[in-house]
């Protein structure tokens, strides 16, 4: 599927103006609610964690706030853990393993670290089960203070006002079949660009930071993910999404150079979660549970001696 593939918006060739933009909005729909969904969870952990507001989107007079949970009282003392989710709205699993975490397991590190979770970055891409933004934006290429997606300047903000260092990030994504159905296509068409065709992979896999190495920690997360659900297998060409497998189910971008959210804390520590939740051999429940585990394995790890 390469040059003759062609998305109902805009003209072969050519890059976007606000115009299709426009058209490309028309298209989305409100499928499901981030005030009911997602804010009623968050508020229910109030009497545990502190609820912070951290920023405002207004989109068209849709109005969406912003909200993180950390604990109460910040010990300077103890290392601080940043977990996201929902930075492509799309992506449930992530949400959903952000919330579950909280609920059932975070208490287990209390007095061992900080905790600030972030369980829905983008809000309006939530309810439109989308990868962008309003703007027809990818907030996951753009984390870097001038971006222009607010929802990545809003956490970046909310990451700089946290007292101390950062020990280590989870951010929770999925690689769904849309990725080579729509938003491939979409993005091609948004840049005047060909579409090349985009092989999904099977199964949940890492991402590590190729400028900060960490294998020991991704090798711990897929070990631990492993007994949940499978981890995805390289291609013929020993790749995970045009990406290189430099261990079992793990890959590495360049964190910073390409403005990816786990660049945002300098943590030592950083991983980026992908389940896939189309797959025949897993289930939604099976993806959350991924997330969970990930978080989980990852904190651990992070914590131990040495």
């Amino acid at each position: 599927m390469n040059g003759s593939y062609f998305y109902p918006v805009g003209t072969p060739g050519q890059r976007w103006s606000e115009r299709e933009v426009e058209q490309w909005r028309a298209r989305q729909s409100r499928e499901r609610r981030y005030d009911r969904d997602v804010v009623p969870r968050i508020d229910a952990l109030t009497d545990r964690y502190e609820k912070v507001a951290y920023g405002e989107l207004d989109y068209a007079g849709e109005r969406y706030t912003l909200f993180a949970l950390r604990d109460r009282h910040f010990d300077a003392a103890l290392p601080t853990a940043l977990v996201t989710g929902g930075v492509h709205g799309y992506e449930t699993s992530g949400v959903l393993g952000a919330l579950s975490f909280l609920e059932k397991y975070a208490p287990d590190y209390a007095g061992k670290l900080n905790l600030l979770v972030v369980p829905c970055v983008s809000p309006w891409g939530y309810e439109r089960i989308n990868r962008w933004n309003y703007d027809a934006i990818d907030p996951n290429r753009n984390f870097r203070p001038d971006g222009p997606a607010r929802e990545a300047t809003a956490l970046i903000e909310l990451v700089r006002a946290v007292p101390g260092s950062f020990l280590i990030h989870v951010d929770l994504h999925e690689t769904t079949d849309s990725d080579a159905e729509e938003f491939g296509p979409a993005r091609a068409a948004r840049d005047g660009k060909d579409y090349e065709l985009e092989i999904i992979p099977d199964g949940f896999y890492v991402v590590d930071d190729s400028e900060n190495p960490q294998p020991k920690l991704q090798s711990a997360i897929i070990a631990a993910v492993e007994g949940v659900t499978h981890i995805a297998a390289a291609d013929a060409k020993g790749e995970i999404i045009g990406s290189t497998v430099v261990a079992h189910g793990v890959i590495e971008y360049p964190l910073r150079t390409l403005a990816l959210c786990t660049s945002v804390t300098g943590a030592r520590y950083t991983t980026t979660t992908e389940v896939y939740p189309d797959s025949s051999r897993t289930t939604s429940e099976e993806c959350i549970l991924a997330q969970v585990t990930a978080i989980r394995a990852a904190l651990d790890f992070a914590l131990e001696p040495g």
